[in-house]
Parts: structure tokens; sequence; C-alpha cells
């Protein structure tokens, strides 16, 4: 198998709204969401970014929001931003099943804090964690708990998770919808930035609006990275990344990690399970054209997303590989796709 390494999954969701049966979510599977340890073992995931993510109040109707998707044109209302006091108690919970998860798998999985960290879990046959924070609601405007979620192991961090934040804005779902939705950083989103490149943890730029985007890219010292997303020329969703926002990435040896969900892939912008190999494959053709095929890798977003039939769940990732081979790919450049890019990337990021 060639092994994965994965932008981005929610698996700590999943922990964090059912803790009573964190064992058979993490260990053993049951039979639910797209992630757990024993499909990671056989599909050849060999790592990836795990995302503290905080689910939207109970007043705002997720599910039904998503429902709305199925139809394009939408544009769905969002959330209303989560306070400071009612996100960090559940982020720390969550941080803390990721820290449970490493001592449970006893020796098969292990969070990651550097690039020679991951190298090493890679080369041992170890699946490689490193701690996301998806939308930065638990990180007061002093930024003293990203002190705090640092010293947890946090190594990667998005400002916003389209819901606005003390630090920023981020898109809406909305399609079909440019990127460019709204004002920039706050100075609080600025004074973050600095000191996520002083403490070497990853910026991430999916689901951050267009003027967020190159306030990022103005102050920040190290490579753009969009962790999950894919081509706005393709697929005019406002998740998507514009041509102007690749090139951008192209020039600071960033990354961006292919999405797998399919509202985001299809050219109609309609969630289509059925739609098979063939849009993953043209969204990474652009990529590799517009990018080069050394700032391109994969960001699943499973357990956060629709994702291909053909694909499944993380078991599924072997299939992947062989469609990038069948559409004409070599092993070296299937091997940087799928694993070495992150590999160097982070490296550059978060050091060696």
């Amino acid at each position: 198998m060639i092994p994965v390494f994965d932008g981005h999954n929610d698996l700590l969701l999943r922990l964090l709204e059912a803790p009573e049966r964190r064992e058979t979510i993490w260990l053993t599977g049951e039979g639910k969401g797209q992630l757990d340890l024993p499909r990671m073992q056989a599909g050849g995931f060999a790592g990836g970014f795990f995302a503290i993510y905080l689910p939207s109040p109970a007043s705002h109707d997720d599910a039904d929001l998503m429902a709305q998707m199925e139809n394009p044109p939408y544009a769905l209302p969002l959330p209303d931003a989560i306070p400071f006091s009612d996100a960090l108690a559940p982020a720390i919970a969550a941080a803390g099943h990721m820290l449970w998860m490493e001592r449970a798998a006893k020796g098969a999985f292990r969070i990651c804090r550097t690039g020679a960290e991951v190298r090493a879990a890679l080369k041992e046959g170890v699946i490689a964690g490193i701690m996301h924070m998806e939308g930065a609601e638990a990180i007061d405007e002093s930024l003293d708990t990203l002190h705090v979620f640092h010293a947890m192991g946090l190594r990667s961090l998005g400002p916003v998770w389209s819901r606005p934040t003390l630090f920023g804005h981020g898109v809406p779902f909305a399609y079909p919808s440019s990127p460019d939705t709204g004002p920039g950083l706050t100075d609080a989103g600025k004074r973050l930035v600095k000191e996520c490149n002083a403490l070497k943890v990853m910026i991430d730029l999916s689901h951050l609006n267009e003027k967020g985007f190159d306030d990022v890219a103005a102050l920040s010292d190290a490579p753009l990275v969009a962790t999950h997303s894919n081509v706005h020329a393709l697929c005019a969703s406002s998740r998507n990344l514009t041509d102007r926002q690749l090139d951008m990435i192209r020039e600071s040896r960033g990354m961006v990690g292919l999405n797998y969900a399919v509202g985001f892939l299809t050219e109609t912008g309609i969630k289509d399970p059925a739609c098979g190999w063939a849009p993953m494959l043209r969204h990474l053709d652009y990529l590799i054209e517009r990018l080069g095929e050394d700032h391109v890798g994969l960001g699943s977003d499973f357990d956060g997303a629709e994702i291909p039939a053909v694909l499944g769940d993380v078991a599924g990732l072997q299939g992947l590989v062989e469609a990038m081979q069948a559409h004409g790919y070599g092993e070296a450049l299937v091997r940087k796709i799928a694993h070495e890019n992150w590999c160097s990337l982070i490296e550059r990021t978060l050091g060696a």
C-alpha cells in the first residue's frame, strides 16, 4: 500500500459528541462514520490533521441547512459566533480525547509536533496525528490559551470555521459564490497570525474569506496552506479557491489538500455521491497544473462531509491511489500527492 497523509478530519467531533462510546468509536469501530483505527490501518492511512471543531449552537440546525445544499443555487446563513466562555471547555475536552487516543492505541497512533516526528512515525508504520483547531473560538483575545493548547500539542489552526470569530470572518456555504464575502482579519486576528508564526503553528486558510486570506498572506512568514479546499474554477462554491489564491499559495511554496466533499467537487455544486472518481481527478489535474506537483495533497474532510460512494470511507483510500495511477499519474507523483508533499510542508512550517 502507498501510505496516505490527510489534511483534515473530524473524528474528534464524534468523540466529543459521544464520549461514553469513545473506545468503540476509535479502537474497534462501530460501523458508523468514516474513520476508526482498524479502518485507518486497512486503508493505509498514515496520518493527518485531527480537528478540534465545535458544533454550532442547537438553535442553528446544521442538518436542515446542509440539506439545502442538495438543490443549488443556495446561500446558507452563517451561525452566530460562539463566545470564548462557551468554547473553551469543549475544546479542551476534544484535545483531551486526542491525547487519550494516543494512549489507548498502545503504540499504533502518535501525536506529532515536528516534521521529524511525522517522518519517524511513517517510517515505523505508526499513524501520525497533528492536533489542529478548526475555528479559534477557544483562543482568547490575549492569546494566552493559544500557548496552553500549543503545550498540549496544537500545531495547526484555522482562525475560523465559516462562523465569525474574534479573529476574522469565514465564507458562508453558498453556490455559486465568490469567496470575497466580507471584511478581513481583525486586529486580534493579525496578532494571532504573528503569534502562530512565532510558535510554528501552521495557519489553515480553508473556510477563511478572501480578504482574510489576503491579510494572512501579507502578514505571515510561513507557506500558505489550505488543508481541505478545491478549485473555484471547477466548482463555484464560496469554499473553493480562486486562481489568484492558488497562485499566491504556489508563490509561498504552500499547499492545498483536495477536499472529498461532493458539494465542493461537482461542476454543478450538487451533492452527488455517485459522481465517481472523475471530479476528484479533475480537481487534482487543475491543482497540479496551477500549483506544481510539489504543492498538492489530500484533505479528505472525513467524518465532516459526504464523500464519493466509490471511496466510501478511510478503508477505501487505496482505491483513490489506484484511480490516480489509472489516470496516468506515475508512481513518484502519486507518492507526492499521497504523503510526501505533506511531510515536506510540515517540515517547512512546524520545523524539522
